[in-house]
């Protein structure tokens, strides 16, 4: 058997968080946000490798603060990443070798919990691709473009998708190749496989799964860890 590989795409910067260092840096109780989800992964058995996508301007910093700092249990492999999110984790596919299944993760959800990992991991091995989600609360209404609401979708039929996104390797690098040939723009890696005819299977996430977007999202996880 292959190797499970995690893939972590940290691009974001820190425009909606008014601040000059990108939010991946950024600390959550005491220690920077990348650090922590890499950690999660790390801490996984599950786990062989973790390649971690950067902008190429962010390398030295991360090596200098984060990679020298900090121990890891599993090997950290640095990518650069490219000028949108799917041309980073097309990068981080190639620089793969031996991989069986792998598993897409936002840098900035540093809260994903062990089982969602393993999940993730079992799924894939069963259906090829999959994902964890969670149930939409709120009503959720199609606007035309004057702001208007012109439709109310069932929310019983919808899912919010989170991250890690799992896949058999070979499945999800047939599906990046296709976009890329394409050239077709998706917002997330579900997409990719959607779009060569592979369904997905979606498995239960958890509201504690964040993405840390803005401040609030860093005080929320913050009340998470203390109450952890």
């Amino acid at each position: 058997m292959g190797k499970v590989n995690a893939l972590i795409v940290a691009g974001g910067k820190g425009k909606r968080m008014n601040s000059d260092k990108s939010k991946q840096f950024l600390n959550i109780h005491g220690k920077p946000l990348i650090h922590r989800t890499l950690e999660k992964f790390s801490m996984c058995c599950d786990i062989d490798e973790i390649y971690l996508v950067l902008p190429e301007d962010e390398v030295t910093y991360f090596e200098e603060n984060i990679l020298k700092k900090y121990k890891f249990d599993k090997p950290i492999i640095i990518v650069k990443g490219g000028k949108e999110r799917q041309d980073s984790v097309y990068n981080g596919l190639i620089s793969m070798e031996d991989c069986e299944v792998v598993l897409i993760h936002d840098g900035a959800r540093p809260l994903v919990s062990d089982d969602i990992i393993k999940d993730g991991i079992r799924y894939a091995y069963l259906y090829g691709g999959a994902a964890p989600g969670v149930k939409v609360k709120d009503t959720i209404k199609v606007i035309d473009e004057s702001g208007f609401s012109k439709a109310t979708l069932n929310r019983k039929e919808l899912v919010a998708i989170q991250t890690p996104q799992c896949f058999k390797y070979s499945i999800i690098l047939e599906g990046h190749n296709y976009i890329r040939k394409n050239k077709i723009l998706v917002t997330d890696d579900t997409a990719a496989l959607e779009l060569i005819g592979h369904k997905v299977f979606i498995y239960e996430g958890s509201y504690e799964n964040i993405k840390i977007t803005t401040k609030e999202d860093l005080r929320i996880a913050e009340l998470i860890i203390n109450r952890v």
